[in-house]
């Protein structure tokens, strides 16, 4: 028997982390977006926190992956099955009275990339799908009122993408999306350390290096961070102790390519909401938001104040439920697929 009721769900499919809204019960899921999968059977032996701690150990005979990458389906089996696996989690395996869901997708995302969401989505068991941009269900999420006729500006950070908006009179007046996130600022500080300090490390390490000591902005007592890997020259076991300020350097290219796309919308954006968004500022949002300094590192980069919202990580979830709770009044933001054409509202 399903523990919600409600067969309604506000959906985060990002490229790390899958969270789900129920509408009136709130954040009822938060699991990572691994499957494993063992090879040549294609059985599904683990989703989730299970899966990802296997990601880098597991044998020859699974198949330990992330099915979406850079915030788009990039194995469309793998994600049905993953979502399955959650839906039956908080709402059942129901026959009748299947849920609806709003799920967001990337500014950028295609059509194609679109549909694929839509029919993983009903194939994993959704009566009817919803989709929503990113940064917009961030906005509704972080408590930005996007219907006032002052501009709002969100940027959500994620793993696969950084999306940004600019909001007035419940419309996305400009919006753009890049493919650098979290998982790129990992691949740098991999790198990094392999051209500065001839050592290497898996991507898993890089994470847990970013979430300790990162920064965007460098730090005045930095501490001292443990960097274990293996030796680019001889392939032996190798430790180093270093300054944790030396992430600020490895994270300073990709995020210097996400200000310069801010920028670019910025400069894109009619001059009375520009005003405006000086004022209220810069909300940022999405994991990658908890990054130590990254507020200041974009504000001093842009010129425009910034602030980080309250819960970064489930904005865009929370702002997909929100919007469940009342189809029409978000109707204008909303993407939907009737009778196999593509409607924007």
């Amino acid at each position: 028997m399903p523990v919600f009721r409600s067969s309604d769900i506000g959906l985060d499919l990002g490229t790390s982390m899958v969270l789900c809204y129920i509408r009136k019960k709130g954040i009822v899921l938060r699991e990572p977006s691994v499957v494993a999968i063992e090879r040549g059977t294609g059985k599904l032996v683990a989703v989730g926190s299970e899966a990802k701690e296997m990601l880098g150990r597991a044998s020859d005979d699974l198949i330990v992956m992330r099915p979406l990458q850079d915030g788009v389906i990039s194995s469309f089996d793998a994600t049905e099955r993953m979502l399955g696996q959650y839906f039956g989690r908080i709402v059942g395996n129901r026959i009748f009275f299947k849920p609806r869901c709003v799920i967001a997708v990337p500014s950028g995302a295609t059509e194609v990339e679109k549909r694929a969401v839509i029919e993983t989505s009903e194939g994993a068991g959704a009566r009817y799908t919803y989709l929503i941009e990113e940064p917009l269900a961030a906005a509704i999420g972080a408590g930005v009122d996007i219907f006032s006729a002052k501009g709002s500006m969100v940027l959500d950070i994620g793993a696969g993408t950084a999306d940004m908006v600019v909001t007035s009179l419940g419309k996305a007046v400009v919006s753009d999306s890049i493919r650098v996130g979290g998982d790129k600022f990992d691949a740098a500080i991999v790198r990094y350390f392999k051209r500065q300090h001839g050592i290497v490390i898996g991507t898993r390490a890089a994470e847990e290096l970013k979430i300790a000591f990162g920064s965007a902005y460098p730090r005045k007592d930095a501490p001292m961070m443990d960097v274990k890997g293996r030796s680019l020259g001889g392939g032996l076991p190798l430790a180093l102790q270093l300054d944790s300020n030396e992430l600020t350097y490895a994270l300073s290219e990709p995020l210097h390519d996400i200000v310069e796309h801010l920028k670019d919308t910025l400069e894109q954006t009619p001059p009375e909401l520009c005003g405006d968004i000086t004022e209220n500022g810069i909300c940022i949002t999405g994991g990658s938001a908890q990054l130590y300094g990254l507020d200041k590192f974009i504000s001093e980069q842009t010129g425009v104040p910034c602030y980080i919202a309250e819960d970064p990580v489930a904005c865009v979830a929370i702002g997909a439920g929100k919007v469940l709770e009342d189809i029409k009044l978000y109707d204008g933001v909303l993407y939907d697929y009737r009778r196999g054409d593509y409607y924007e509202g």
